[in-house]
């Protein structure tokens, strides 16, 4: 009998919720067949199974909150694992399977011979690129705790231990993700610099000590969902570690719309749909080349501020698991139809829970479109580890005076004039960003919307 524990889900990745069991017992279990789907942080993965043989006992339910290490169910006569073989660990396309690679078992001892004491926990081996499933396996010893060993030498443990820093909380720099010297010094001149000025890492939520609601009126308690727990966690430490600042400003649209409206069948027939977020998706990523300080990000550690020479742009989507935000990568290199086209496939993969990790990773710059549901302005909570975002409302029809006459038809001194305006709001981190490169950044956007040219004239 052996029993299959959770693998290793990904970066940060420490646990998950349980959505169904793919299996019962008195089933044949095949190696790398699905056993679990997990909800975790962000995504929905299938979990395989590195064991064959038949399933005897389940262990968690649907509903249980599973951590890495922990075990899931019990095989018998199962192969690919010993207690005594080193396991893989997979780090997950999410929505797709986990690769798996399991090492041979060690030659058995003989009889007579006693066991060798037992070695010092070793490093984990080189990761192992499984190109057939495309997802990277790390080979690695089974860990005596509820979660793998971080990968790093007994000396550079030992230093860990001796500055009172969790190995396991130290991202490696080395080849292969290793944990060295300077990492451990680095992780913890970056916890003493964030305890100094108020901006360490992203601390639980708490909250107050609440009342017995019971004692006026009937209640019920619900689950916090995984997305829901973690978007709490994360904007929380946002909200607490960056000083906002938000200004708003209203764009006319009305000759972006009858364009909009033109080419919206060609649009569709390439598999997209032509909206206001793919467009503005695009006028903010040229926004982002002329103000490089909105496309970075603070590293209090090293005392630097990082500028990306890449332009990914985050779109905020909101799904019946709480809001999700799928990263479209390199958006200045793409035109509006193959924007259209990518957000339209990637909202469809978050609303229906095949959207993975990778693809919800290494944004630059979001966007926040509640138009479609209403309201004239908000105040965005600006997606840390980026500096800004971009919240669109409902555009609606308002007069505007125009001293000579309004664009596209005859001059008429001193008229109201119906147009469709668009609310913008643009929060942003005060410690990179002055008020007034944030206003000259929200006037481009605006400048931008209300006449298409200066896209074209700026690449």
């Amino acid at each position: 009998m052996t029993d299959f524990n959770l693998p290793e889900l990904g970066e940060n990745i420490a646990a998950g919720d349980v959505l169904r069991i793919l299996v019962k017992p008195g089933d044949t279990l095949a190696k790398d067949q699905p056993v679990l789907e997990l909800e975790t942080d962000k995504a929905t993965i299938e979990v395989p199974s590195s064991l064959a043989g038949q399933v005897k006992e389940i262990k968690v339910k649907p509903g249980d909150k599973v951590k890495v290490g922990q075990a899931i169910l019990s095989v018998e006569d199962g192969i690919g694992a010993s207690a005594a073989a080193p396991k893989a660990a997979a780090t997950p396309a999410p929505a797709e399977a986990v690769a798996v690679a399991t090492s041979p078992a060690p030659a058995k001892l003989p009889k007579a011979a006693a066991p060798p004491p037992p070695p010092e926990p070793a490093p984990r081996q080189d990761k192992v690129v499984d190109i057939s499933r495309g997802a990277r396996a790390v080979a690695e010893p089974v860990a005596s705790s509820e979660f793998p060993p971080a990968p790093a030498a007994p000396s550079v443990r030992r230093m860990a231990r001796e500055l009172g820093v969790d190995i396991n909380q130290v991202p490696g720099t080395e080849a292969d993700g290793r944990i060295s010297v300077e990492d451990v010094k680095a992780h913890a001149k970056r916890l003493l610099a964030g305890a100094s000025r108020g901006v360490g890492g992203a601390a639980p939520v708490t909250s107050v000590e609440l009342p017995d609601f019971s004692r006026w009126g009937e209640i019920e308690r619900q689950p916090m969902r995984a997305v829901r727990r973690k978007t709490a966690e994360h904007l929380s430490a946002a909200w607490a570690t960056i000083p906002h600042v938000t200004q708003c400003d209203l764009a006319d649209i009305t000759a972006l719309e009858d364009l909009r409206k033109k080419y919206t069948k060609p649009v569709e027939a390439a598999g997209g749909n032509l909206t206001v977020t793919a467009i503005a998706a695009k006028v903010v990523a040229a926004a982002l080349r002329v103000f490089p300080q909105f496309n970075a990000s603070i590293d209090f550690g090293a005392d630097e501020i990082i500028l990306k020479k890449y332009v990914n742009i985050g779109i905020a989507v909101d799904t019946d698991r709480g809001l999700l935000v799928p990263v479209i990568r390199d958006a200045d290199r793409k035109n509006i139809v193959q924007l259209s086209v990518e957000l339209s496939q990637l909202s469809e993969k978050a609303r229906t829970r095949k959207i993975s990790l990778e693809e919800m990773q290494g944004g630059c710059f979001s966007i926040s479109n509640l138009g479609g549901i209403g309201g004239t302005y908000f105040t965005p909570i600006v997606n840390a580890p980026e500096v800004a975002i971009l919240g669109i409302s409902r555009a609606r029809m308002e007069p505007v005076y125009f001293k000579d006459g309004a664009p596209g038809q005859s001059p008429v001194h001193g008229a109201f004039v119906p147009r469709l305006m668009l609310p913008l709001s643009l929060s942003y981190d005060h410690r990179v960003i002055d008020g007034a490169d944030g206003i000259r950044f929200l006037r481009w956007v605006v400048q931008a919307l209300e006449e298409p040219f200066v896209l074209a004239l700026h690449g």
